[in-house]
Parts: C-alpha cells; structure tokens; sequence
C-alpha cells in the first residue's frame, strides 16, 4: 500500500490534465490490474496526492474510488469535473461543492405510474465545514486564470446514469419535481459516494464547475469552450481544499491531551506480520490515547525514539518517499540537537509535522512529542 493525503478522481481527461497540472513531479503508479494513477504533491503545501480517471458513469467511478482507496488510503476522496447547473442564479464557471448526492434514478414502476425511491448520501460534517470555510475564504477564486470571477455554491447534486441537456423533458421533470434543490446535475458522484459509504464513511467532496445549463444549450456553451473555464475554477477549488481538508482531519484524528486513558492490567495480545497490538486494555475510563503514548508517558526521549520508529516504518512501507524522509529525519535531529528551554525545537516540529501531515499516524507523533518537549520547557 502507498499513501496518499488524498485521491482526485476526474471522468473525463480534460480534467485530469488539468488536475495534474497542479502536482509537482508527478510519477506513475500501476495498480496489479491495470489502473494507471500518478501520483504527485500540490505545489506549496506539498500534500501528496494520487490523480485517477474513473471514466464516466457512477459505476465506473464507484470501481475506480473503490480500487483507489485500497491502494492509498487515503485520509478523504475528492472528485473535480464539470456538470450542468439547474438553477438560473448558478453562472456558467461558478463552482458547487455538493452538501449532498442524489442517485436521483431510483424508483419503482406502478400502475399510476413511476415513484422515487432516492438514495442521499450527506457530505461528512467536518468536510462540509472545511468546504464552506475554503468557500468562504476565496483563496482560490484568487487564483483563477483571466478576469473571471466566479462564485462558489454548497448545495446538493444529482447524479444519474445520462447527460441532461433538455429543460423540458421528462428526466428533466422528473428531477424538478423529486430533487427540486439540486443545484448541479452529472453522472458520477453517487458511485464515488457510495465507495466511500463503504470504506468506514470516508470522506469524499464533489467538486463540478458549471460548463452548461442542462437546457439544450450544451452544444453552445461547449463551443464557447465553457468546459475547460468551468474545469479550471473546479481544480482551483480542488488545489486550496486538499490541504485544509486533509490537515483538518489528521487534527480530528489526533488525541485529545486533556483526558488521558486509564487502562486496567492483565490482557494479552499477539501481532503477528506487520500488524501491530494499539491498545492491551480491559476497562477504560475516558479518553483513550493509543498511537504516539510514549511522548506523554516517557518523556522526550520515549517520544524521540516513537517517532523515529513511525518515520522508519512509513519509510519502509513506502509511505514516504526517499527525499521526504530524509528531510523529516533531519528536521527531528535538528529539533533534539537543542535545548527544550530555547523554544527552537518546536519550530523543527512544527516543520517535521507539515512534511508529515499526510501520515496521521505519524502527524500525531510529532504532536505528542511536541508536547512533551514543551512540558519539559
């Protein structure tokens, strides 16, 4: 397995190739069966990022998440493309962030006709929050080539098995009348949706520009050469969400310092392989601090040798790359090199973190170490 921060995922090669412009030495990646992933880090925040094209349909893009997470498990899922805008108030080049996905094709034909049974997957709350705050922020409108000015919208989107291009249709009824909040319609969300349900409910974030209306207007718009603008603003969005989402969830994933665990004596375990035994425990009161303890419980120097360990591990494990480890190394022996009482190790540990920050096991081994080194100041 190699990680990843994240995993984008595209249906269309357009998009890709806008995505990977964004990636800073990109390296290609096989999957045994054949998938062709690269993987790169985002220029400036250096996450590290694994770039596939699912195709387009749901259940493509549902195989496709699904293979991906397994190879990289990763801390969220992100899909970037274009779809149509089923409101008047979204323009052409804005952007919709989906708060959630409709599988608006479920039903069920009767005498009286056909009756919705919809499938709603809700965008995880914490995502949705690192969302709207990047929406909010408008870093990446910043960004974005030219003298556009688009706008980004959080709402829900509509995922089916066609491409709409009638206003006055019978799906384009059918959604009207079932799915009435829809901001944006396209094909793929609800298969990356549902993977991701099934990976322990995973994060994943749908990020569409708009190149279309959905009202047959599609042919005219794409010979405005609305898609690329439209992609150009998704993958804005993409590249300022990826650090905040994927550093916000190493945060939710770190231990909570205030409320220590009290494990009870006399349990046994066996590790066998490469797993590990995280926890002995019978009965525990209040929080439970498994990856990273020895900081807290040993001291500095308990905690030096933990993370030395996790940075060897994840080395090995090809978590991290040759360069990255040898940087992190440095800034851990640079930070040990000085007296805790300075203050300059934890400005070390605060590097070594965001060279790490993809690794939540090992992001939180740099933070119990940090704290250790400041209860020693």
């Amino acid at each position: 397995m190699s990680r990843a921060g994240a995993v984008v995922l595209t249906a269309l090669d357009l998009e890709y190739r806008a995505m990977r412009a964004k990636l800073r030495s990109p390296t290609v990646h096989w999957h045994p069966k054949g998938t062709r992933f690269e993987v790169g880090r985002l220029a400036g925040d250096g996450c590290r990022v694994a770039l596939g094209l699912s195709g387009k349909g749901n259940h493509s893009a549902a195989a496709l998440t699904e293979r991906a997470i397994a190879e990289f498990a990763p801390s969220a899922v992100i899909f970037v493309g274009v779809a149509g805008g089923l409101w008047p108030s979204i323009g052409l080049g804005d952007v919709v962030v989906a708060s959630h996905v409709y599988a608006y094709h479920g039903g069920t034909s009767e005498d009286d006709g056909l009756k919705a049974r919809p499938r709603v997957w809700e965008i995880p709350h914490r995502a949705g929050q690192i969302a709207q705050h990047v929406i909010r922020m408008r870093r990446w409108a910043a960004a974005v080539p030219g003298d556009a000015s688009p706008t980004a919208h959080f709402g829900p989107i509509a995922a089916g098995e066609v491409v709409l291009d009638s206003g006055i249709s019978a799906q384009a009824e059918w959604v009207r009348t079932h799915y009435n909040d829809a901001l944006a319609i396209e094909m793929e969300a609800a298969g990356v949706a549902q993977a991701c349900h099934l990976n322990d409910a995973l994060p994943v974030v749908v990020v569409r520009g708009i190149s279309d209306h959905a009202d047959g207007t599609k042919v005219a718009t794409d010979g405005e050469r609305w898609q690329p603008r439209a992609v150009a603003h998704a993958v804005e969005f993409v590249a300022d969400l990826v650090p905040e989402l994927v550093n916000g969830l190493v945060a939710q994933s770190a231990p909570d310092s205030e409320t220590p665990a009290v494990v009870s004596s006399g349990n046994y375990n066996v590790a066998t392989g490469n797993a590990r035994v995280g926890v002995q425990a019978g009965t525990i009161h209040g929080g439970l601090v498994y990856a990273g303890a020895p900081a807290r419980s040993g001291g500095v120097e308990a905690g030096v040798d933990a993370l030395r360990d996790r940075l060897r591990d994840a080395h090995q494990e090809n978590r991290l790359d040759e360069a990255v480890y040898r940087a992190a190394v440095a800034e851990l022996d640079g930070a040990m090199s000085r007296h805790p009482n300075a203050g300059e190790p934890i400005l070390s540990l605060m590097r070594l973190r965001g060279l790490v920050a993809d690794l939540p096991d090992v992001a939180r081994a740099v933070a119990d170490l940090a704290d250790a080194v400041r209860g020693a100041s």
